[in-house]
């Protein structure tokens, strides 16, 4: 009920995002018509078809991403066809008299008819379409929904979410829409002004059309800061949901409650370093487990601690159990883990959560999560995220000597990570992760991607802060790119310290060479550890590469990655 009523918040506050401009001439269209039977229509409309569309996308499917995109088509063309018919009658009868029936139902029962009554059926047409086209800024709040049901799958309680979120943003555009029906008969009244009013508002419509099929809805406008919603919206998901909603129960004598019990570790689908492991098992022992894959950026910041503190506990009553739930499908390759693991150091017991049924019985909804469970099998502490280490470290300490462990170290440890594992310089960091495949893709700057088929692509000459694009032939799929032909190159806008980039070979294995080049010039001092002084470097694995690790000052930079052999697949950028 309070994530129903958050995502209902959500809705309501898009009214003040930019991200509503290109849908309001459609409703507002409408503003001289009886709300009850042509307003409400529309949003009611609008709010179901964007609720079952984004479900849809939520399954990730390649078919509902194209049923999207032709739905999509169609409603601007069925959208453009309703603005041209608002500029004037002759141009209407015109345009409508090969469908007479049809067209004099939606064209000429859009405006006043006299009579003081809306066509209800095609208030309902046109809010389907505007549905279909509608793409909100993906704040704290949608993005909460929409990160569940990637993780958890569709749902009738996601459906539900979304279409609260839909009519949240309905309700605030009545609220509009009703005032601006008065504004618009009050003009029409005084001023004799009905037919110019009518224009302009199809001329409003069409500029509509045209931004929608620009992409400046989910470009330039989701950039824009007219107003800040997002900090809103942050402030309400941290009030109505903490960390994680848990009914805690106290322990005498300590200061950490109990937070609920150890679950099941058999969703496991295999484990390493270790024959499989349950909580009647470890009974006896203090547990940490530790949720992470191996391309997560935030994760492997974290990996240097979770390495020390299994080392420097390990003798004294601590057992760190790694739980590697995938993100990506090449996550679920079990050379792949089997590599990252050795690579990475990591000796402790590790659990591989393929189908995230220990995830689930956690009810985990993060990566990195740390749970810290005592000798009885009670979960007694959580941190989600990087950072707090030292309070972790106190945590393991206090849950030690309450088991009766004796001569428990004591201190901090400071692990001097590098390279990727190296802590974030959050101060500096202005580029958010960013998708390269379509089901998650955004500020993508190489003009309208074909889905699931090689394409030719070009960058703009100048680029937006953390807009991105592509050059050569790529084929774009859900969750990554792949290069058809070599020679071709991603080029990204950044603000940050470093840039890391998930990638890989294609399906032969063959490695791939690449450049990189900031400015347009060898990064010099400034590369990663995965790149020297010229910038040169070779894919021989899927995993996430540090590319750029700056050494001076932090500003915008454009970054380009030259691939010189065919194949590679890139997933997403990371920053830090």
């Amino acid at each position: 009920m309070i994530l129903l009523l958050l995502s209902y918040l959500g809705g309501v506050l898009t009214i003040v995002s930019p991200c509503i401009l290109p849908v309001l001439p459609f409703v507002f269209a409408r503003a001289d018509q009886p709300f009850v039977r042509s307003g409400l229509p529309l949003l009611l409309g609008m709010a179901l078809t964007f609720a079952a569309i984004a479900t849809l996308a939520t399954l990730g499917g390649s078919w509902a991403i194209h049923a999207n995109q032709y739905g999509r088509i169609a409603a601007l063309i069925l959208l453009a066809f309703f603005g041209l018919t608002l500029l004037s009658d002759s141009l209407a009868e015109r345009l409508t008299r090969p469908l007479v029936a049809f067209g004099d139902r939606l064209s000429r029962r859009t405006g006043d008819t006299g009579d003081g009554n809306g066509n209800i059926g095609a208030s309902l047409l046109l809010g389907v379409a505007t549905g279909l086209l509608w793409a909100p800024c993906a704040g704290p709040i949608l993005g909460l929904i929409l990160t569940g049901a990637a993780i958890k799958g569709a749902s009738a309680s996601t459906t539900l979410l979304l279409f609260a979120y839909a009519a949240g943003a309905a309700t605030s555009l009545a609220a509009a829409l009703l005032v601006g029906g008065r504004v618009f008969a009050f003009m029409k009244k005084s001023l004799g002004a009905g037919e110019w009013i009518r224009r302009g508002l199809g001329v409003a419509v069409l500029l509509g059309v045209v931004a929608i099929a620009l992409g400046l809805d989910t470009g330039i406008l989701a950039r824009l800061s007219l107003a800040r919603t997002a900090g809103l919206e942050q402030v309400l998901v941290d009030k109505a949901m903490p960390e994680r909603k848990v009914t805690t129960v106290a322990v005498a004598g300590s200061d950490l409650p109990v937070e609920g019990t150890f679950p099941s570790l058999g969703g496991a689908t295999t484990w390493l370093n270790a024959p499989p492991l349950t909580p009647a098992q470890l009974r006896g022992k203090v547990v940490l487990v530790d949720f992470w894959t191996y391309s997560c950026i935030n994760c492997l910041r974290a990996l240097p601690y979770i390495r020390a503190w299994a080392a420097k506990y390990k003798d004294h009553g601590l057992v760190v159990i790694g739980v590697h739930a995938p993100e990506f499908a090449f996550e679920k390759d079990l050379d792949n883990v089997k590599t990252a693991v050795r690579d990475l150091g990591v000796t402790y017991p590790v659990a591989l959560d393929d189908d995230l049924k220990i995830w689930q019985a956690f009810h985990n909804e993060y990566w990195p999560a740390h749970y810290f469970i005592d000798a009885q099998g009670r979960i007694r502490h959580h941190h989600f995220g990087e950072g707090a280490y030292d309070d972790s470290e106190r945590v393991i300490q206090k849950l030690l000597k309450e088991a009766g462990y004796r001569n428990v170290p004591a201190g901090i440890v400071n692990p001097q990570a590098t390279g990727a594992l190296a802590a974030a310089d959050n101060a500096d960091m202005q580029s958010p992760e960013t998708y390269i495949g379509y089901a998650r893709a955004e500020n993508f700057a190489s003009g309208t991607p074909l889905f699931d088929a090689p394409q030719s692509y070009a960058v703009p000459t100048s680029l937006q802060l953390n807009q991105w694009g592509l050059v050569g032939t790529w084929t774009i799929s859900g969750e990554h790119a792949a290069l058809a032909r070599a020679p071709g190159e991603i080029v990204f806008r950044f603000y940050a310290r470093d840039l890391h980039l998930v990638m890989g070979p294609g399906p032969d294995g063959k490695p791939v060479r690449f450049r990189v080049t900031i400015d347009g010039a060898p990064p010099g001092a400034d590369h990663g550890a995965d790149t020297d002084q010229n910038g040169s470097g070779t894919i021989t694995g899927q995993r996430l590469y540090q590319l750029v690790r700056q050494n001076g000052p932090v500003g915008g930079r454009t970054f380009a990655i030259k691939f010189l052999d065919p194949g590679v697949q890139a997933f997403s950028f990371t920053f830090g």
